[in-house]
């Protein structure tokens, strides 16, 4: 039987609450031309709707943090992000501040010059020491590998790397590259069948993409139109009703 685009929406709508969405959704703020003001008023939208984590580049994560502005809700940072060409050890002493000043949920940028170079067992181990560290803090791990980058069957491999590296999570993109489409996140649900988690990100910016991508297999949502999202759901929500 063929599912419809209105089939999925229907189904998901009925399936999840506006809180259930809610919480499949990492508000995300990581472009560079971003003041404190914004930063705040993203701390509040977090706390407002009530998504998963507010993801802040470290130096923004290190000003929250500090000055306890987001005591109730999670925090996220990145590492390697947005190019993941650091050394394992320069990505290490990242994490290791960012989660020694409260970040619940790493995401780390894949090193996409050694994947290229075939250097499998490097990224692999990369992804192995983060994990210790991440898991050592009771955190999340996800790792970033670039899909608008990558060949079909070079994302088959990457995902592979990330499951046997141990995260938790394989997440499509950073954004800085392209968008994540609908095809990336069947092509993961394939490779991962169950063994790993996938975020989408990169280029999300409406209810029915996050919808469909969810519905495919994607477990969660990064995004800076988060609140936009989450009002056009409702939106259809009240209309199916």
């Amino acid at each position: 039987m063929v599912i419809t685009i209105n089939d999925m929406i229907y189904e998901f709508i009925k399936r999840f609450s506006e809180k259930q969405f809610a919480e499949l959704i990492d508000n995300t703020l990581l472009k560079q031309d971003v003041s404190l003001d914004i930063v705040k008023r993203y701390v509040e939208d977090t706390r407002i709707y009530g998504f998963k984590n507010l993801f802040l580049s470290p130096y923004h994560a290190k000003f929250v943090l500090r000055n306890r502005l987001s005591e109730d809700i999670s925090i996220g940072s990145v590492v390697g992000f947005p190019m993941g060409f650091q050394t394992i050890k320069a990505k290490l002493s990242e994490a290791e501040e960012l989660l020694s000043l409260g970040v619940k949920e790493i995401d780390m940028v894949m090193n996409l010059q050694a994947f290229r170079d075939k250097e499998y067992q490097y990224v692999e181990e990369e992804i192995s020491q983060m994990r210790d560290i991440v898991k050592s803090y009771g955190a999340i791990l996800k790792v970033i590998i670039e899909t608008p980058l990558l060949a079909d069957e070079e994302k088959i491999r990457a995902t592979e790397i990330v499951i046997s590296g141990g995260a938790d999570f394989v997440k499509t993109a950073t954004g800085f590259f392209g968008a994540t489409s609908i095809h990336d996140i069947e092509l993961l649900a394939r490779v991962a069948r169950g063994r790993i988690k996938i975020k989408a990100a990169g280029g999300i910016r409406h209810a029915i993409e996050a919808i469909i991508m969810i519905f495919l297999g994607a477990e969660r949502i990064g995004t800076s139109s988060a609140v936009q999202i989450f009002n056009e759901f409702k939106n259809l929500r009240n209309s199916i009703r």
